[in-house]
């Protein structure tokens, strides 16, 4: 939507992240499948907030930095890991729904610390066309994301924009490869 600001565009993705974590936790039946999206639109997104938003909300005000950003960062790549762990670990390991409940409970965090401190801090210090500007650099990052967890390669922007295309890149061609597998009943 070009209309949509940087704001609206990630709050509506923190509400579909948190639809698919409830349906992983009221069983839906293609459950690899939900698991297999609700993994690449986190990393596609916390990805994009890493190079675009992060950076931009730290030079917002002094201190944002510090008070705002560094916190999620920190959440963001713990986040990574645990993303890893469960993807890892397969939809159908015995631990895997008690280890996704936890997950949903620190990402619903997370988000809620995002909308309430940064995008607050976002709709005080830019303008509205500042706003839009910015979910169109979103969406930039997000199609040249990795669309799977990489927990060792950092959380900066400079990290998501060295390492970023590469892995995506990789990420893409094994989705793909997977995609054909899943249509060819393999």
């Amino acid at each position: 939507m070009p209309d949509q600001d940087v704001v609206d565009l990630l709050t509506a993705q923190h509400e579909e992240i948190t639809s698919l974590f409830a349906q992983l936790r009221a069983g839906h039946e293609a459950k690899q499948d939900v698991f297999t999206d609700l993994v690449r639109l986190l990393v596609v997104h916390e990805s994009a907030e890493e190079e675009v938003v992060h950076p931009v909300a730290g030079r917002a005000r002094f201190g944002a930095d510090d008070e705002v950003v560094k916190p999620r960062l920190a959440e963001e790549n713990e986040a990574k890991r645990t993303l890893s762990e469960l993807y890892d670990l397969g939809v159908d390991h015995p631990d895997f729904d008690a280890k996704l409940a936890a997950f949903a409970d620190a990402v619903a965090e997370h988000a809620a610390h995002e909308e309430a401190e940064e995008f607050t801090l976002l709709r005080a210090q830019y303008s509205s066309t500042q706003l839009r500007r910015m979910a169109g650099s979103v969406r930039a990052a997000e199609a040249v994301a990795p669309t799977r967890p990489h927990p060792h390669a950092g959380e900066s922007a400079v990290a998501n924009l060295l390492a970023g295309p590469p892995l995506a890149l990789f990420d893409r061609a094994r989705d793909a490869v997977r995609d054909w597998r899943s249509k060819q009943d393999l």
